[in-house]
């Protein structure tokens, strides 16, 4: 048989769910030449989440992707371990989202292709080649029909899922530990039970939720009982025979349209990147994905990514730029592994961990405590330390306001969907140094809604990454906007790379969608 033909592009994605729909988008909206290998042969009919938390939904809005999920319903309370927790905190989309995985990946996918990546289903990927050329990744898939495709590119970015297969070719360290306990899950028509919310009762601990089709989904895990070693899937019958035993239902005549299991095994990657190779969602890591922490957790690595490697690709990046994708993204990993094993404790122990519990509770009355755990579940809390320190916006997300630009309303995560950096003026342009990085930000003069001063005090102007984390702060005394702004070329060049532009004067920018001003 002749040898495959190598087909040349510029990243290679393994793996089509949300983290790596999520990311072949973020590359492609940058002009990069994206393929993304993906085993199934169509795409999933299984939700296997269905909550967007709120840095989620804030991301979706400054790519303009939320008129595509239509209205799901929301949920502003959550749950840490299953104690009750409310979400509530500055936020447009506080709560929890109910939206479907397999929406989440239709509007993914379709962004994808509108921005031209190439999707390839039913590749099974094999082989992986980083020997014969330091400046490549080689890959080979076997296709649809059964024969060998190879694909060459700078770049190979694992987004397979937690049982990777580019993680078992390349043989990455993945240390943690195995699984002790599982909840069983269900998605089942024709059932007449009661909803329960994390209800424990003596036995064991049962969930069940009717959706708006009717289908419900219950699941349920039994006190005292391990993770067992599975070669098939699990059986239905072995999920209705534990909810009779744990509630004393019986919900055998249901019609079973997706049985699964999950257990609490833990993992993180001991590094996301190994040179060409870098790794994403559950290929980095792996756990319980309770709270609906794990499918958010993937996406917003993507899209911590996703800038960084088109930088990379397209020869702009700064030296660095790369390397902070693993420091930025690995400890917000090890801190939501570290949550999600607290809440597995709370939520599978038996009647040992009632106390800790009933502690929980009385602390999640008082406001820090519960804001501090809102925060870390919905991801609204994280603040990369790579941005510097100082004013306490550097690090953290830009916060969404309405500001008026060029005589129309808008919000700042609409100024964000040119997917460029953003050089914020408040009031009056920003520092004209910026203007030597305009073709890799966009320079916009501003003025807060009326009912937005607050969210300004002291703040000039603020320089933030394509992904909506600021690196830069300037109040009222670094100048009139006609200045350097103390620190900028320093922020802009860490994050964009040296100025291609000479010293030139600011325009005025306009961006974003007129919005109303109420």
């Amino acid at each position: 048989m002749a040898a495959p033909r190598t087909t040349r592009t510029e990243v290679i994605v393994v793996g089509a769910g949300p983290a790596g729909l999520m990311l072949s988008a973020e590359l492609a909206l940058r002009g990069v030449r994206v393929a993304v290998v993906e085993q199934r042969h169509r795409p999933s009919t299984e939700s296997r989440a269905s909550t967007l938390h709120a840095r989620t939904m804030e991301i979706l809005d400054s790519r303009g992707l939320l008129p595509d999920l239509g209205t799901p319903p929301n949920e502003p309370r959550g749950h840490f371990g299953g104690v009750p927790l409310d979400l509530t905190l500055p936020s447009p989309y506080p709560g929890q989202w109910k939206v479907p995985q397999t929406r989440t990946e239709s509007v993914l996918e379709e962004w994808a292709l509108s921005l031209g990546a190439d999707i390839r289903c039913g590749h099974r990927l094999r082989l992986i080649d980083l020997a014969q050329d330091p400046d490549a990744v080689e890959v080979e898939a076997v296709g649809r029909d059964g024969r060998p495709v190879r694909l060459r590119g700078s770049h190979l970015v694992a987004c397979d899922g937690q049982d990777s297969t580019v993680r078992q070719l390349t043989g990455a360290d993945f240390p943690g530990h195995g699984a002790a306990r599982e909840l069983l899950r269900a998605d089942v028509d024709g059932l007449d039970i009661p909803d329960r919310r994390f209800q424990r009762l003596p036995r064991g601990l049962a969930i069940a939720a009717r959706r708006a089709d009717r289908v419900t989904r219950v699941m349920v895990h039994e006190f005292g009982s391990a993770a067992r070693t599975r070669t098939g899937p699990v059986r239905y019958e072995e999920v209705a025979a534990a909810w009779q035993r744990v509630t004393g239902e019986d919900i055998g005549g249901g019609k079973p349209l997706w049985v699964n299991h999950f257990d609490d095994e833990s993992r993180l990657l001991a590094q996301y990147r190994h040179g060409r190779v870098l790794y994403a969602g559950d290929a980095a890591h792996r756990q319980m994905p309770t709270g609906g922490q794990a499918l958010n957790l993937g996406l917003q690595d993507a899209f911590n990514l996703g800038w960084k490697l088109a930088a990379t690709v397209r020869g702009e990046a700064p030296a660095g730029l790369l390397d902070t994708y693993h420091l930025e993204r690995h400890a917000v990993g090890a801190a939501v592994l570290g949550n999600i094993r607290a809440q597995v404790a709370l939520l599978l122990g038996g009647a040992e961990v009632e106390p800790v519990r009933a502690v929980l509770a009385e602390l999640l009355a008082e406001e820090p405590a519960r804001a501090r755990l809102a925060g870390m579940v919905s991801g609204l809390d994280i603040r990369y330390a790579t941005c510097g320190g100082g004013h306490p916006l550097v690090g953290a997300r830009l916060p969404y306001a309405r500001l008026r630009v060029g005589g129309a309303v808008c919000t700042t995560f609409e100024l964000l969907r040119s997917g460029r950096g953003l050089l914020l003026g408040l009031g009056a342009p920003p520092p004209a140094a910026g203007a030597r990085w305009d073709d890799r930000v966009d320079l916009v003069t501003a003025a807060p809604a009326r009912d937005e001063q607050g969210t300004w005090d002291g703040v000039a102007a603020v320089a933030v990454r394509p992904d909506g984390h600021v690196v830069w702060v300037g109040g009222a005394q670094d100048g009139d906007g006609n200045g350097d702004g103390d620190g900028l070329d320093a922020a802009l060049g860490r994050w964009f790379g040296a100025p291609r532009r000479p010293h030139t004067r600011p325009r005025a920018g306009t961006a974003g969608r007129a919005v109303s001003d109420t």
